[in-house]
């Protein structure tokens, strides 16, 4: 089952950069700016030697992230629009050994997006359950 609507993948695909998130064990916050792709599962986030990261660390003692991926599609109307996704998070190793990491989601927010979809938060945003 696909966790994003076609226009949210359309959405995604279209926009070249995101903000990781991520929690140490004790709850210190963390936030990166990342390249990504999106699938019908989910969100894949790498980069050079991700190992070496504090995202990296983090994600492997917790198993959890979320990712804000948003622009304006213009200012004057202003007209903010993007995707928020939480959930588990797990580092992946390609064939070549290149570890990234995949964020399924749990629950996704979108907003600007879709046409016509219930929304909450001041009839701004959307909000579902996925995971």
């Amino acid at each position: 089952m696909a966790v994003f609507t076609d226009a949210e993948l359309d959405y995604l695909r279209g926009q070249p950069l995101g903000r990781l998130a991520s929690a140490s064990p004790n709850g210190e916050p963390e936030v990166s700016p990342v390249g990504f792709s999106a699938d019908a599962e989910g969100i894949v986030t790498g980069g050079l030697d991700i190992t070496k990261t504090v995202r990296y660390r983090n994600i492997t003692r917790t198993g959890r992230a979320a990712i804000v991926i948003d622009d304006l599609e213009t200012v004057d109307p202003w007209a903010p629009r993007g995707v928020k996704v939480r959930g588990r998070a797990e580092i992946i190793t390609d064939n070549w050994g290149k570890a990234s990491i995949r964020i399924r989601p749990e629950t996704v927010w979108s907003w600007g997006i879709n046409e016509g979809a219930e929304t909450h938060f001041a009839g701004r945003i959307e909000k579902r359950q996925v995971g």
